[in-house]
């Protein structure tokens, strides 16, 4: 998720005395994307639910892009530090027929990130009987966000996972950090190597003169280890700031699309909350980008990015890097981009 650069610009940053390279210069393995061998990607979902409302178009998206047999979610991280948080993962998964789908949670992690919208509660939203719109599963022992990583991990076939991180970076990077344990013999970068085919990343601003993009600015530490450590011959593919800028899906459009009940957290979160403080539909695209791959962008050439102290990424061309970004579509393609998010919200 990425908010308006204003707030962004206020946040205090400090990544450090000198640029960080975020992306080495390996290229990709050649299998590397979401379709390798002709399987459906195994995505893994980490987001920063709780504050923006575009993570829950992405959940949502998944849901219905699994549903078509076009990919096979295996789970959910939650990087925004808060139980409420994963619970309303865990309402949205058990409405969508999925009270059994893993959610983790980051429990280290930063500790005062701005909150836009503040719709966990929605979660606990109950109907005029005083029954519970969403019931949901206890969660039990809910893992950590990089243990959840580890297990999901080392139960996929090599080379099978697309991430799809559409939040801060904290869990890759703990992830990237973990040593060998008994779910697996490899340590996290090890781990990600062998078994992850791409990142679709939610993250990052190019266009000249950006700001600091809202993702990485919160937790700057973790978005330096994460680029330091992600493994050189895996692809990540940027959804940046500038693409998302121009998707705009009104509340009132929202609500008109999921008129069709009152049972949907999405909708209950746009009739509960004010959401209407300029939300774009970053996270959406990266849905999109994770599961049909590359055919519905335009993708500008390979590279590296480089994080500059104040949080600024700049995109450096380079035939063997194992960088890509999405770049700004046309009216016409924003428009039509609209058109298929709102189809996932038009049928059940």
């Amino acid at each position: 998720m990425k908010h308006a650069t204003p707030f962004v610009s206020r946040l205090p940053l400090s990544l450090g005395l000198a640029a960080a390279l975020l992306a080495g210069c390996a290229a990709p393995r050649p299998e590397s994307g979401p379709a390798a061998g002709g399987a459906v990607p195994l995505v893994i979902l980490d987001t920063d639910v709780g504050s923006s409302t575009d993570d829950l178009f992405a959940l949502e998206m998944l849901y219905r892009y699994e549903d078509a047999g076009k990919c096979r979610l295996l789970g959910v991280v939650v990087d925004r530090p808060g139980e409420a948080n994963a619970a309303f993962v865990n309402a949205m998964n058990a409405w969508a027929g999925r009270p059994e789908l893993p959610v983790g949670l980051v429990r280290r992690g930063p500790a005062d990130t701005q909150v836009f919208i503040d719709y966990a509660r929605v979660a606990d939203a109950t109907d005029a009987g005083g029954r519970p719109l969403f019931p949901r599963t206890a969660p039990g022992d809910r893992p950590d966000g990089a243990a959840l990583y580890r297990r999901l991990l080392s139960d996929a076939p090599d080379g099978s996972v697309t991430v799809c991180s559409i939040g801060f970076l904290t869990a890759l990077a703990q992830l990237l950090e973990s040593p060998p344990d008994g779910l697996s013999p490899l340590d996290g970068a090890e781990l990600v190597r062998r078994k992850v085919a791409r990142a679709v990343v939610m993250g990052g601003a190019f266009a000249d003169g950006a700001e600091p993009e809202y993702n990485f600015a919160m937790d700057p530490e973790s978005a330096r280890t994460f680029f330091r450590l992600w493994p050189r011959d895996v692809e990540i593919v940027f959804s940046p700031a500038e693409v998302g800028d121009a998707i705009d899906y009104p509340p009132a459009l929202v609500v008109s699309d999921l008129s069709r009940t009152d049972r949907h957290p999405i909708k209950q979160v746009y009739l509960q909350c004010n959401c209407d403080t300029g939300q774009r539909m970053w996270d959406a695209l990266a849905a999109v980008q994770a599961v049909e791959g590359d055919a519905a962008f335009s993708l500008g050439g390979r590279g590296t990015v480089e994080l500059s102290p104040d949080g600024r990424t700049a995109f450096v061309p380079s035939p063997s890097g194992n960088c890509r970004r999405q770049l700004p579509g046309s009216p016409a393609w924003n428009a039509a981009m609209l058109e298929k998010i709102r189809t996932f919200n038009q049928t059940r």
